[in-house]
């Protein structure tokens, strides 16, 4: 390229390009085994405000499932769509949607947007920006003037995932962040991925959910997520069925399921509670789980796993609490990972991981 010859935009855009497009079947691999995604509603995220929903719901673009399509069925409003949709012809630049994280706050390493079943209605181009604010009242006025670019403008083609990651991930923690569709149009999902800069106890000695995602916990492989993902593991809250659980799909002979759970701060470990709830005929016969201390994330067959609970008889729709003599190699021991084995197969709706933070 002969940068001589490019006009002066032509060299703003080159000069601030710090994006790379990912492909649909990559967007997956490359985010989830180290990121969460900040704007799931299960963690709390909150819709604050919006330009327009006219067509379909700002709402849906944080609703944790993908998008289904249900033809020929119409509202007040028009053909039914599960996504954000706006009028057509609007006569500002872009609408927006302005959204609280689930998270205290969080730094940004990609963007997927979802298009699916958005085709002729889809929007041509969004861009993300973000702050860090604690009022949200001030946040949602359209004349607020903190917002930031996260990312820049990118173009959207019609029903399809669309992945960008960063050149790195922001310096900076943001609270909210505001997706705008240029000029109108419709999405069917928004994720935002990242991690999460939780609010610790100030005393070191204060017990707390270790694992928890809005504590920086991450789901970060499995052996299995047929039926449910790894991720819902260390959500908060019991659920509301089975589909925002952890599930395996069903084995025959010997066999164990396994999940990782990188800790979102190095702790000793208190106590241990894996909870079945809705998984009545679908529970794991037994549960088993192994600590360590990485540096980075380790395999399922790392040679450095402790076992620190015993394999246990699982039983459905219920609390499992461990702790005291339950527990073994955990006392005055500083772990980074957990593993959760089912044996041999099942369902686990949340893994919670209860001790202090500790620092080595």
């Amino acid at each position: 390229m002969d940068v001589h010859s490019l006009t002066s935009e032509e060299l703003k855009g080159i000069a601030t390009s710090k994006v790379r497009p990912i492909a649909a079947d990559k967007i997956d691999s490359t985010f989830k085994s180290h990121c969460i995604d900040l704007i799931s509603k299960p963690l709390g995220s909150r819709i604050l405000a919006f330009s327009d929903e006219w067509f379909a719901a700002a709402e849906n673009l944080i609703t944790p499932t993908p998008p289904v399509r249900k033809p020929g069925i119409f509202t007040h409003a028009g053909a039914w769509y599960d996504g954000w949709e706006t009028r057509r012809h609007n006569s500002e630049p872009f609408d927006w949607v302005v959204i609280r994280l689930g998270v205290a706050s969080g730094k940004v390493e990609g963007v997927e947007i979802n298009t699916e079943f958005f085709n002729g209605n889809h929007a041509p181009e969004i861009s993300v920006e973000g702050c860090f604010s604690d009022n949200d009242e001030e946040v949602k006025k359209p004349s607020f003037k903190g917002w930031e670019t996260v990312l820049e403008k990118q173009e959207c083609g019609p029903s399809q995932r669309h992945g960008w990651l960063l050149d790195k991930m922001t310096d900076k923690a943001y609270t909210h962040v505001r997706l705008l569709m240029y000029p109108d149009g419709g999405i069917a999902r928004f994720r935002l991925f990242g991690v999460a800069i939780p609010v610790y106890p100030q005393s070191i000695d204060d017990v707390f959910d270790l694992a928890a995602t809005v504590n920086g916990g991450v789901a970060v492989s499995c052996s299995d997520q047929h039926f449910g993902t790894k991720d819902n593991l260390l959500l908060p809250g019991r659920g509301k069925d089975m589909g925002d659980g952890w599930e395996t799909k069903r084995t025959r002979g010997e066999h164990v399921d396994w999940a990782i759970i990188k800790l979102g701060t190095r702790g000793e470990v208190d106590k241990i509670v894996i909870d079945t709830a809705h998984f009545r005929g679908n529970f794991p016969q037994k549960v088993q789980v192994f600590a360590g201390s990485f540096e980075k994330n380790p395999s399922h067959n790392d040679a450095e796993w402790v076992e620190v609970l015993s394999p246990q008889k699982a039983g459905p729709d219920k609390v499992h609490e461990y702790h005291g003599d339950n527990l073994q190699n955990v006392k005055g021991v500083v772990y980074s990972h957990l593993k959760l084995v089912i044996i041999p197969d099942g369902g686990v709706k949340r893994f919670r991981v209860f001790g202090r933070r500790r620092v080595e």
